[in-house]
């Protein structure tokens, strides 16, 4: 059987949709509404790397870890993971390489594989640093580019680094394109030793007056900087103290250790 059309009501019901369709005003894009949907995009990139509330749900403090000399940041991550899961659930941590490779023989060879890197070189009586200045550049860049970081962690060479680092942007020299420095959780760390030889340079007025900057603070007992780091200690307005057995190493942290660093991250997870 034939389907018949009738052309003639077609053509009305077609005539009616199109005076529906042309009646409907669609408003043409507003400026500032593509500019709020740009910010909304970035801010929910960047969500994760906010230390905020949201819902009540505490966030994770980011931090940027900084190894040891003649190591690397993977060597740091697998000894950094050796912490309770009570600790590293609620840290958000980020390892960072040192920009030079190492121009001798590593400590660690025996336990870990290279590559290996260091973050300065100096002189054996510590009356010259080299290449300092680039790497705490180096470090800025990268926490410019991927940040924002609420803390720094470090290791020894890294401790070092990471202790003096709220000094210098207290006073201006570096790390001024980054936030405030918020905390920061030193290993083995210390003063650099060619202080009194008022090198490196940029770093020479680091402590010269008390740190504000919230400090956790580990140190070994059998530790051969364990004199430096105590005195490291009374630059700090109240540092927190975790002490270990061990010596120049990233110890294990005990039950007492991890109450003493549980409270001191908390406090970090409300800002």
């Amino acid at each position: 059987m034939a389907l018949r059309v009738n052309h003639h009501g077609w053509s009305k019901l077609a005539d009616s949709f199109a005076h529906q369709v042309n009646s409907v005003k669609i408003p043409p894009p507003r400026m500032h509404t593509i500019v709020a949907a740009a910010e909304k995009l970035e801010k929910f990139k960047k969500i994760n790397r906010e230390t905020i509330m949201e819902n009540g749900i505490p966030k994770k403090p980011r931090i940027l870890c900084l190894h040891g000399f003649r190591t690397s940041g993977e060597i740091l991550k697998k000894q950094i993971g050796r912490w309770p899961e009570s600790i590293l659930r609620k840290l958000d941590l980020d390892f960072l390489d040192a920009p030079f490779p190492a121009l001798g023989k590593s400590d660690v060879e025996a336990f870990f594989d290279p590559p290996y890197y260091e973050w300065y070189q100096r002189n054996e009586d510590c009356t010259q640093y080299i290449n300092f200045e680039q790497s705490i550049a180096y470090i800025e860049d990268y926490m410019v580019t991927h940040g924002p970081f609420d803390g720094l962690l470090g290791f020894s060479q890294g401790a070092f680094i990471a202790a003096a680092s709220p000094g210098m942007q207290a006073e201006g020299v570096a790390f001024t394109k980054v936030p405030k420095i918020k905390f920061v959780i030193l290993i083995a760390g210390a003063k650099f030793l060619g202080f009194k030889f008022g090198q490196p340079k940029l770093a020479v007025n680091a402590f010269s007056s008390p740190v504000q900057c919230p400090s956790l603070h580990i140190i070994g007992e059998n530790d051969f900087l364990k004199e430096q780091g105590m005195v490291l200690l009374e630059s700090f307005v109240d540092p927190v103290v975790i002490y270990h057995s061990k010596g120049h190493t990233i110890p294990r942290i005990d039950e007492r250790g991890q109450e003493t660093m549980l409270s001191f991250i908390q406090k970090f997870q409300m800002i």
